[in-house]
């Protein structure tokens, strides 16, 4: 898909057969609040979409629409090739839903959530079992099965929580937040199963603040307070325009004592930004400006760097730069 920066009103693809879940204008009001405005958003099968944007802009209120949880105000949508507001129970008998809190039960083993969870499910018997016995190997779960979830890390509660969601085989999974909270090792070993079973063929619809989270998606979309500002695949939207402003440039400056360098940096008359990433600073720079200028000017003024290189926006560069530049647009508005 090629990438967006508008507010989602997309046309539908023709590819339409090959799509897990399809928007159009889709908008949930709550009273005279907009929550989410004229969202469009296409979502191949198998795919592992990653849905970003702040705190408050609509992302749990989208997928509560597309799952069938919330009424749609208006617009469209399907959802494994099901109409979400002709028919939300259809649509959720055909997919997993997991919350951004660990929302099993306490008080109960993981084989009892387990065995619980699939008869809500509707499963019995030798199903039941089966569905049980692969999901345990599937998730590792084995060596906690008589283990209370309360008593779990967090890493293994969204492992249960994530097995309890895929034990009536849905044929996609909506994730909030999932790894919110847990250590880095658990989020990544929880990553490295959502893979897995999307090369099995699971489409997986993720939001995440976690950027290398998002760099390991096959498609992103970004929201900025009810309204999708950009589409594309990581690598479409490290190319957008907006990424790299015009008559601007990027670098990545080395330097020892990294905080107090990116104080002395900020004086840079032609510094138009910059922030640290690790242990070197990004500076987005007047377009005309070269190492050396930097080099000459940062040891002009105390600071010793190591290496200055030529960088590409990241995904975190180009969400800022479009929440800017969507800031700007509202304050000429006002």
């Amino acid at each position: 898909m090629t990438a967006l920066v508008t507010s989602g009103n997309n046309p539908a693809p023709a590819n339409a057969s090959n799509l897990a879940i399809c928007a159009q204008k889709l908008t949930r009001k709550f009273g005279d609040f907009t929550a989410v405005d004229q969202a469009s958003m296409t979502v191949e099968r198998g795919e592992v979409f990653g849905f970003l944007g702040p705190n408050g802009s609509g992302k749990t209120t989208m997928i509560k629409m597309l799952t069938g949880i919330l009424p749609i105000t208006s617009g469209d949508a399907t959802v494994a090739g099901i109409d979400v507001r002709k028919d939300p129970e259809g649509v959720r008998q055909r997919i997993g839903y997991m919350s951004q809190r660990f929302s099993l039960y306490d008080d109960l083993t993981v084989a009892e959530n387990l065995r619980f969870y699939g008869r809500i499910y509707g499963l019995r018997g030798t199903t039941l079992d089966e569905k049980i016995q692969q999901t345990i190997e599937r998730n590792a779960l084995q060596p906690y099965l008589d283990r209370l979830a309360a008593r779990l890390s967090g890493g293994w509660k969204q492992r249960l929580a994530l097995g309890c969601s895929m034990l009536h085989d849905p044929s996609i999974m909506f994730l909030d937040e999932p790894t919110a909270g847990i250590d880095p090792v658990a989020r990544r070993k929880l990553w490295d199963l959502l893979f897995d079973l999307s090369g099995h063929g699971i489409t997986f619809f993720v939001t995440t603040h976690y950027m290398d989270e998002a760099e390991r998606c096959s498609h992103l979309a970004y929201i900025y307070y009810g309204q999708i500002i950009a589409d594309g695949t990581p690598d479409q939207l490290r190319d957008l325009p907006e990424a790299s402003p015009a008559g601007t440039r990027r670098f990545e400056i080395d330097a020892p004592q990294v905080t107090s360098a990116l104080r002395t940096a900020r004086e840079l008359p032609y510094l138009k930004s910059a922030t640290i990433f690790g242990r070197s600073i990004h500076a987005l720079v007047e377009e005309n400006v070269t190492q050396q200028d930097i080099d000459r000017d940062l040891r002009a003024r105390g600071v010793q760097p190591q290496e200055i290189r030529p960088l590409t926006a990241t995904l975190e560069d180009v969400f800022v730069e479009l929440t800017y530049k969507k800031q700007a647009k509202e304050a000429s508005r006002a």
